[in-house]
């Protein structure tokens, strides 16, 4: 049975770590793992054979909605604009015209789409062998190490941010003149995240393909999604704003997607005597996700993955020497 205190801090860890690039599915399997006692049987739980038989799968499926709602909340206005490039082009995609290049929402909707497909198939096909041979302590103690690698190497091997050539003055005028300053974001944050949109929509269709097939990674507990996405990021010439952004957007659809395909598991007998810690965690979980993102978002302004990257080696490297000897 999960427990209303188990319930609000594995909520706490989620909502944080599925954005941070700290892999969220690692420490879902460390925190319990550390704490001992009960709560190890939460790690038990997540490799069940079946997530219809796991109470604490069918937890974390409420908390991915959660976030995802988060995401699309903070993004709300960006998202807004993608779907209406993407009505826009299908229309003529399905009579075989490309898409219109110089629209910005139109080929940063495509970008999306063809760059979700990878991890999509993948997580569909393999997720039951990954979460059932890899959600161990030992293995996500390895992999927040490697992670930690990943890291360190985006930031090491980056290709330096290209000058993008002056936005369109039309581009900038209109999200002036349509800005949405609730939710904590001003004027100017809405005018700079549709620069941001513009740059990260200049991307080559491959190396978008390539930076969402990254996220095939994070199927390994301890892989951060969106670290992992952010380095193929920053490896294709994005600055650290534009990789951050880029990851969220990626993420918001495949977070999504895994949660609510797994939301009938709550009306099952996984889901039996939980509901009320499923609301509690829902409510905390979606609360410090937006929080997270809009720290994460104004951070990598200025700021890099060094200090992530340095936190996965230590906590990787002392939960792999205390598990693997234990």
């Amino acid at each position: 049975m999960l427990s209303y205190l188990q319930a609000i801090v594995i909520a706490l860890v989620q909502g944080v770590t599925e954005l941070f690039p700290v892999s969220s599915l690692g420490h879902s399997v460390l925190v319990p793992a550390w704490i001992g006692g009960s709560w190890e049987d939460l790690v038990t739980q997540s490799a069940q054979p079946t997530s219809e038989s796991s109470f604490y799968l069918a937890y974390i499926v409420a908390l991915h909605v959660a976030t995802a709602l988060a995401l699309l909340w903070f993004f709300r206005t960006d998202w807004v604009r993608i779907v209406r490039g993407f009505v826009r082009s299908a229309p003529r995609s399905l009579r075989g015209r490309r898409i219109d290049v110089a629209d910005p929402d139109e080929r940063l909707a495509w970008l999306i789409v063809i760059a979700t497909i990878p991890v999509g198939v993948t997580g569909l096909a393999f997720e039951h062998l990954f979460r059932t041979t890899f959600a161990k302590p030992v293995a996500a103690s390895a992999f927040l190490f490697v992670n930690g690698l990943i890291l360190l190497a985006g930031e090491r091997t980056r290709r330096a941010a290209e000058p993008a050539p002056q936005l369109e003055a039309a581009v900038l005028a209109g999200a002036r003149s349509g800005v949405d300053v609730t939710g904590g974001r001003t004027a100017a944050d809405v005018v700079e995240a549709r620069a941001s949109d513009v740059r990260i929509s200049r991307l080559p269709m491959r190396d978008a393909v390539g930076i969402g097939a990254l996220q095939i990674l994070a199927l390994f507990a301890g892989i951060s999604r969106s670290g992992i996405t952010m380095v193929g990021g920053l490896w294709r010439g994005l600055s650290h704003e534009d990789a951050a952004r880029f990851a969220f957007l990626l993420a918001t659809p495949v977070i999504l997607a895994a949660g609510v395909l797994k939301v009938p598991t709550l009306f099952g007998h996984a889901g039996d005597h939980i509901h009320g810690q499923v609301a509690v965690g829902f409510v905390i979980t979606g609360v410090t996700a937006y929080f997270s993102v809009r720290f994460l978002v104004r951070y990598f302004e200025t700021h890099t993955l060094r200090p992530f990257a340095i936190y996965c080696l230590i906590a990787g490297g002392v939960s792999l020497i205390h598990f693997a000897a234990f």
